[in-house]
């Protein structure tokens, strides 16, 4: 179940405004702003109809795409309908259901950061209700956050239940973050925006939380004393593709690691609550990325990799490399990194936290892997290496024990590795769904818990920004890997010179 608190944090009820059906569907008015774009075909509407289907969404509800092409209503429920084909599993594709669904989806076309504009298609097409919920998506470029608030606002269009969410990256550094921030804020209240990241979204993510403070067996050994190291890894086989432009002026730090694996690493670090709440939440969660060593030049220079993927082979086929994927005969931009941290907290004082991300690697997963400390003194002479607790996020989602056994098969006390082991799909014998599909309807319903604060936005950037001018400065070279590789050996020199080495998930 995804979780679920009110907009302020302060209580456990769900405060969502608009009606209801007799199923507990909600109805609202969603404008999707930038409508005709790749994520709008490929996450957002195939999100939204997972939900309809489930029965989730009142039939009465508006899903309003909005964007500067000039396309009918009937031209645009076309392009959906062919990006449902494309992107809903075929256990869940209905033509009945699709075809209702798409009668819930209309566009109008309007430049939304034009303030003077003509707004009358849009402002005819949203509800007079001054409860029902009225969420502003925008999912186009950070630039025109704040003129598409500015203009909504001009407009006359925020009511007292209309949020506004905002895709990453807030910016591309503090300044730029700050003034993002500001000019949002200016007309929405921080009730009101919903900062979206969509690993806050994935069910394994959340899961960390349940892991942590509903098993108090882990809870207990959580800490320095017991673990000797943490691995966060977000793996990728694919290059830039059609991200190429967008990629290469933003990074993998950008991309991934400033919101991604920052989020992912507060919550494995975190304190417990005060209370399951969002506002709590997110508090410890700030208290983390504030708690994070600052990186010196030294640091930059030893405790960070940053690659680039070359040319490659993978199953005997050649794989061109990121300049031949961009088109252009020179780049800085790192697409594999690897970073060494320190929290500075009693609870993780001298325990590292590896982050590593990349694109054309060998495989592809998300993993956080949790090292235990061996036993202070072996009774054993084959010892196996000490236990590891591993969180699959994606794929395979689950989370595995690794344990020192008995070898059954062996005639003298010899020891081998056991491995207790739960594929969640498997286990609920459900669905996994896709993490959009939470993150629309928590947005609908005001909850901010899978959201991230400003505050927390800042945080991250202030941590991450030493590093990207310290490579902007040359003080840790750009290496190049072969495409399909695990990224360069320095990256496995990392770890090592503290006696570890990555998991590799074979």
């Amino acid at each position: 179940m995804p979780l679920r608190m009110d907009a302020t944090g302060s209580s456990s009820k769900i405060h969502a405004g608009g009606k209801r059906d007799n199923s507990g569907a909600v109805a609202f008015d969603f404008v999707i702003v930038g409508a005709t774009g790749d994520l709008t075909m490929r996450k957002l509407l195939p999100a939204f109809y997972e939900c309809f289907r489930r029965r989730q969404i009142e039939k009465s509800t508006k899903i309003i795409g909005v964007a500067r092409s000039g396309l009918s209503v009937e031209d645009y429920r076309a392009r959906a309908h062919e990006a449902l084909k494309g992107f809903v599993a075929t256990s869940s594709y209905d033509d009945a259901t699709i075809q209702d669904f798409l009668g819930l989806v209309e566009y109008v076309s309007l430049d939304m950061s034009d303030k003077d504009a003509d707004w009358t298609g849009l402002r005819a097409q949203l509800s007079t209700e001054r409860d029902r919920p009225r969420v502003f998506y925008v999912a186009t470029a950070p630039k025109l956050y704040v003129p598409t608030a500015d203009a909504i606002a001009h407009n006359e269009l925020i009511t007292e239940s209309s949020r506004i969410v905002l895709e990453k990256p807030i910016g591309t550094d503090q300044a730029t973050a700050a003034e993002i921030n500001d000019g949002v804020g200016q007309h929405f209240t921080e009730e009101q925006i919903f900062r979206i990241d969509h690993y806050l979204g994935k069910q394994t993510v959340q899961n960390i939380l349940a892991l942590r403070f509903a098993n108090p067996i882990l809870e207990r050994v959580w800490n320095t004393d017991s673990i000797a190291h943490v691995q966060i890894t977000a793996a990728e086989t694919v290059g830039v593709g059609k991200r190429g432009p967008y990629y290469d002026s933003a990074g993998a730090l950008r991309d991934m690691v400033q919101n991604h694996l920052l989020q992912v690493l507060s919550l494995v670090a975190m304190e417990p609550p005060t209370a399951f709440s969002a506002m709590d939440l997110r508090d410890e969660k700030l208290k983390i990325l504030r708690a994070l060593k600052p990186m010196s030049d030294h640091d930059i220079a030893t405790d960070t990799v940053r690659a680039q993927y070359g040319e490659g082979h993978v199953n005997g086929k050649l794989i061109p490399g990121y300049l031949d994927d961009l088109g252009a005969p020179t780049s800085t931009t790192e697409t594999y990194l690897a970073i060494r941290a320190e929290i500075r907290t009693a609870r993780w004082a001298g325990v590292p936290f590896y982050i590593r991300t990349g694109k054309q690697m060998a495989r592809k997963e998300t993993t956080v892997v949790i090292q235990f400390r061996p036993q202070p003194w072996a009774i054993f002479t084959d010892n196996p290496e000490p236990s590891q607790l591993v969180l699959r996020i994606q794929p395979n989602e689950g989370v595995s024990l690794s344990l020192a056994s008995k070898d059954p098969a062996s005639e003298q006390y010899r020891l081998r590795e056991a491995v207790l082991d739960v594929d969640y799909v498997k286990a609920f014998n459900t669905r996994y769904p896709d993490s959009y599909e939470d993150l629309l309807m928590a947005a609908v319903r005001g909850d901010q818990v899978l959201f991230i604060r400003r505050d927390e936005v800042e945080a991250s950037w202030r941590w991450i920004e030493p590093i990207l001018h310290g490579w902007e400065e040359n003080i840790r070279p750009l290496e190049i890997y072969p495409a399909g590789t695990q990224g360069p050996a320095s990256s496995d020199e990392l770890l090592a010179r503290d006696g570890f080495v990555w998991k590799e998930n074979t």
